[in-house]
């Protein structure tokens, strides 16, 4: 017989973050530790929060990737490269803040001068602000992290990475084709044929049965290096 202490007779535990608690409030196995307004409150305290630090900061480019790569790792010394060209060339550089890829272009920023933003998440398994952050943020929930991600950069650099990586790349691109964000520069770099790859899969799978239109697949633009980047970036924000 169901325990009626227990919603559904399931055993309640702690949410593990506070995306959990507030994506899975009806979920059975997940107790629910604050009320509609506390939530309200936190995503508000949040916004605020990210609105007060980030409202200054210029020009900037936001850089996704991996957070598993490593210093001497081809991945990483290009972002590293990656962030000190966009410093050289006055833009701030935003990251998501934790190690990897992350870090490398933080740290690239930071040995030009430039700004480095770092927007870090909360996790289950602790990922704490890199070293190389001057304006770092912590924040509870995904949703208000990718607004800032998206609201504060005028370009993306994005490098191979899992599917936070993916996540962030194409929730990009979906807001610039559905016209919800301006139409900024999304650059697809490094990792061999990771992006080529994908891009080819899109090309097969997307656009070729009318999913997308030929338009949304050109709004990514592929790079090899940080000099083709920069120029694709210029090129996209009207500056050639």
């Amino acid at each position: 017989m169901a325990d009626p202490s227990k919603p559904g007779g399931v055993e309640q535990r702690s949410p593990r973050t506070s995306d959990e608690e507030i994506i899975h409030a009806n979920w059975p196995s997940v107790a629910s530790v604050r009320s509609e307004a506390e939530r309200i409150e936190r995503v508000e305290s949040e916004l605020e929060a990210g609105f007060a630090k980030l409202a200054g900061i210029g020009p900037a480019v936001c850089v996704f990737g991996s957070a598993r790569t490593a210093p001497g790792d081809e991945e990483y010394e290009q972002a590293r490269a990656m962030g000190h060209a966009l410093g050289e060339s006055g833009f701030a550089v935003i990251t998501g803040g934790g190690p990897g890829t992350m870090e490398a272009a933080n740290r690239g920023a930071r040995e030009a001068g430039a700004v480095s933003v770092g927007l870090n998440i909360e996790l289950p398994m602790e990922q704490g602000l890199n070293p190389y952050v001057d304006i770092g943020i912590e924040f509870h929930y995904f949703f208000v992290r990718k607004l800032m991600f998206v609201r504060y950069s005028d370009a993306f650099v994005c490098f191979p990475g899992g599917y936070g990586t993916l996540d962030e790349t194409f929730e990009a691109l979906t807001l610039i084709q559905t016209r919800k964000a301006a139409d900024h520069p999304v650059i697809l770099m490094g990792g061999g044929e990771y992006w080529p790859s994908l891009i080819e899969w899109m090309r097969e799978h997307l656009l070729a049965p009318g999913r997308i239109a030929a338009a949304d697949l050109e709004r990514a633009e592929l790079a090899a290096s940080p000099d083709e980047a920069l120029a694709a970036i210029y090129g996209g924000l009207g500056h050639a």
